[in-house]
């Protein structure tokens, strides 16, 4: 047999055996399509060329691609929207792309229970929208929410601007459906307030990047609608004296419902993409907005405690306008930085909160070091960080310092007593780094884990370890 022959005539047995079980329109086949579903949105992640690209639309029809791929042995990368910025939905050479965005309803809204249960392809805006319609609040917010899906935030176990009050995706995360790797259907958790029977597998499928069974249905917690938030902008001459009034606030018992920061380098690239006006001569941008009964008189004391620390300039929102033109500029962020260079490494530090001064100087002296633009914006309420490389990709020396700076970051996150990633996963980008962080033991009970759920690892192989 020619070279070559054998893949093909593999290639050509799959796609018959799928199109046996789902409408010819879910199955797609031509390279100019299916290379658009090869990778998702982080650099220097290896991707290959998928044998085809499925969209169910039923658990029935997610289930005959798994029997299909187990009788088969051939991978299948579970994505979403692919947001992420891990590598964690890429494709592997002659993977099976199992796309899930053509299951996105809302099954239910219950204001007595206070849940939501969705499909995986649901929106992450258009779920938060559809339960503030009946006085409920969907927490979750990363800053892909207009285009990322409930599905991927599982799997990433996704966070936002709202994580310092309200928590991140894995405590809204219920009960879960999955089609695990043979293609059976587990059903794990609870719709109740409490529950408490067994190992919790709900947790465990939160964050494993689709490695352990595909998402089919979400059981989500929800919470009463809170009233309409009020931001603060304080301005400060250096990033220690914003993280001081970040631990002030912190200490002083106040839980505002988003504490942001911006450095110097974030703030001028906001303003050189979107024309908003933001003050360029300040070293950092502290944003902290609450959504309590009186949120004036709230921001009024958290107000006083950046001055304290050293704020130049304190400007409370007048309104729920001024407010939200403060927040755009923070979610503008990651794309003003991108802007900058035309690619950009996007870290995803996480360190003790009494940590993020020496973590923000440290990415300063990395920057120098490596000769590079690194912008750092952070939900700094709680300690995660996003030091931004930009570079240019068509330069080779500035890509590999690019990725040094990336790894030297990493080390000083752990360093301080952080963890790699806080909301963004492991993926194919950060393997080896969380090999360090939890050390070989840990490494070989999650291989074990994958296992017992995976035995063929077909399941997003290569990913996580």
């Amino acid at each position: 047999m020619a070279p070559g022959c054998e893949a093909v005539i593999m290639s050509r047995t799959l796609i018959a055996l799928l199109r046996e079980g789902l409408p010819a329109e879910a199955v797609l086949t031509d390279p100019d399509v299916t290379s658009a579903y090869s990778h998702d949105m982080a650099s220097f992640c290896e991707a290959g060329t998928p044998a085809v690209v499925v969209l169910p639309r039923t658990v029935e029809q997610v289930q005959h691609v798994m029997r299909t791929a187990t009788e088969l042995r051939v991978p299948v990368v579970p994505q979403g929207a692919r947001t992420g910025l891990s590598g964690a939905a890429n494709a592997g050479e002659g993977w099976v792309v199992l796309s899930l965005v053509k299951m996105d309803r809302i099954l239910e809204i219950s204001p007595v229970d206070r849940i939501a249960v969705v499909e995986p392809g649901v929106v992450n805006a258009v779920l938060s929208r559809a339960v503030g319609e009946h006085g409920l609040y969907y927490p979750p917010d990363p800053s892909s929410w207009e285009m990322c899906t409930i599905g991927g935030n599982i799997g990433t176990a996704s966070g936002g601007l709202c994580c310092v009050k309200y928590g991140v995706t894995a405590e809204y995360v219920l009960g879960l459906d999955v089609v695990l790797a043979d293609g059976r259907l587990m059903s794990t958790g609870r719709r109740t307030a409490k529950g408490v029977a067994g190992y919790d597998l709900t947790r465990l499928f939160v964050g494993s990047e689709g490695s352990l069974g595909i998402v089919v249905r979400a059981v989500l917690a929800l919470r009463p609608k809170p009233p309409q938030q009020l931001v603060l902008a304080a301005e400060f001459a250096s990033t220690k004296a914003a993280c001081d009034a970040v631990c002030k606030i912190m200490e002083g018992g106040h839980v505002p419902s988003l504490l942001e920061l911006m450095d110097r380098t974030t703030v001028k690239a906001v303003n050189a993409l979107a024309h908003m006006g933001l003050p360029e001569t300040t070293e950092a941008l502290l944003l902290a907005a609450f959504d309590t009964p009186d949120p004036v008189s709230d921001l009024a004391a958290v107000g006083a405690l950046c001055e304290a620390a050293g704020a130049t300039q304190v400007v409370p929102a007048e309104d729920a306008a001024e407010s939200e033109l403060l927040l755009q500029a923070r979610r503008l962020s990651l794309t003003a930085l991108e802007a900058v260079k035309g690619t950009t490494m996007i870290d995803d530090v996480c360190v003790p909160r009494s940590k993020l001064a020496e973590m923000l100087d440290g990415v300063e002296r990395v920057a120098e070091k490596y000769g590079l633009t690194i912008g750092v914006c952070a939900h700094a309420g709680d300690g995660n960080t996003h030091p931004t490389v930009c570079f240019d990709a068509a330069d080779p020396d500035e890509a590999r310092r690019a990725r040094d700076s990336f790894d030297e970051i990493m080390a000083l996150g752990l360093e301080l007593g952080g963890t790699i990633t806080g909301e963004h996963g492991v993926g194919v980008l950060k393997k080896e780094w969380l090999a360090r962080e939890i050390g070989p033991v840990g490494v070989e009970m999650q291989r074990a884990v994958k296992a017992a759920f995976d035995p063929h690892s077909l399941l997003n192989p290569g990913k996580l370890f």
